[in-house]
């Protein structure tokens, strides 16, 4: 899922009269743009933004960075570029269902179900974009074969990480899981486990700190990247074809019945060409893949 990350990406110069990519920094559940006149999820919806500009709310990496490529592609299509940073996944979809962003980019579809389900929103998929793979490392010299005996694991402890790092683990031969779990996986599941290993569990963002305390750890691709960790070195990665990979694509957010509009058609273009392929391919190297 499209985590949040610490650093902030720089603004990009101003591209013609209207064109124009401008971040802003949402910390602490504040926006850093001077928004004033609105109010919360529950409250009066904001004015919409510039039929001109898309507005959308994004994590610093890998999307916020995605989405300024897209940048002279909709100046060619007449529309200027906001991109409003988060450092949270509450945030955005408030704002969103708030009126003050056009979209947002961070998130997988099951997470925005069930922020629809627990707020009563009404949020759709305009599309998915990439897919951050999980991958596999493991401390200096420790490869899938040798793995001794009673190792530690460290994997992610929300429910729906843990049950992707233990369908990766199985697909790795270390473990074996109760048949039919799939996604809903837990540690309570491994039927089998051959060289006693000892999972362990961490938040999210700070499973890769456990390398070294632990033999392997299982990262979520935007920590990975987060983290200066290399896809090239990961022992194992969860595949492009995988149940993961399409269900937890990360996709583009509108309110229902705005998936359709100019707008969100021009950023779809922008998001799913040939040439934002090839961008990902060779700045990310396998941490973010085209899920189009």
């Amino acid at each position: 899922m499209g985590s949040t990350s610490s650093h902030r990406t720089a603004t990009n110069p101003t591209m013609g009269r209207r064109s124009f990519v401008r971040l802003a920094l949402g910390a602490g559940g504040a926006l850093a743009l001077g928004i004033t006149g609105c109010e919360g999820r529950r409250g009066k919806r904001a004015d919409k933004t510039d039929p001109h500009t898309i507005r959308i709310g994004a994590s610093p990496s890998p999307h916020a960075i995605i989405l300024q490529h897209t940048a002279s592609k909709l100046e060619q299509a007449g529309y200027s570029l906001e991109i409003v940073e988060y450092q949270d996944y509450f945030k955005p979809n408030d704002d969103l269902v708030a009126g003050r962003l056009d979209a947002n980019y961070f998130q997988h579809k099951p997470y925005m179900d069930d922020y629809n389900t627990s707020y009563d929103a009404d949020l759709t998929s305009a599309g998915s974009v990439h897919f951050e793979p999980m991958c596999v490392f493991g401390t200096e010299g420790t490869t899938l074969d040798n793995l001794p005996e009673h190792a530690t694991v460290t994997v992610p402890n929300d429910l729906t990480n843990c049950a992707r790092a233990l369908q990766l683990l199985a697909s790795c031969g270390l473990v074996t899981m109760a048949e039919g779990v799939g996604l809903t996986a837990r540690i309570s599941d491994i039927t089998a486990n051959p060289r006693d290993l000892q999972i362990a569990t961490a938040e999210a963002a700070l499973v890769p700190e456990k390398l070294g305390d632990s033999a392997l750890i299982v990262v979520n691709g935007n920590y990975a990247i987060s983290s200066q960790l290399q896809v090239a070195n990961a022992l194992a990665r969860e595949a492009s074809d995988s149940d993961a990979a399409a269900t937890y694509a990360n996709i583009v957010a509108t309110r229902s019945g705005e998936d359709g509009t100019a707008k969100t058609r021009a950023l779809m273009d922008a998001l799913t060409s040939d040439d934002m392929r090839s961008f990902m391919e060779q700045t990310f190297q396998g941490t973010v893949v085209p899920s189009f």
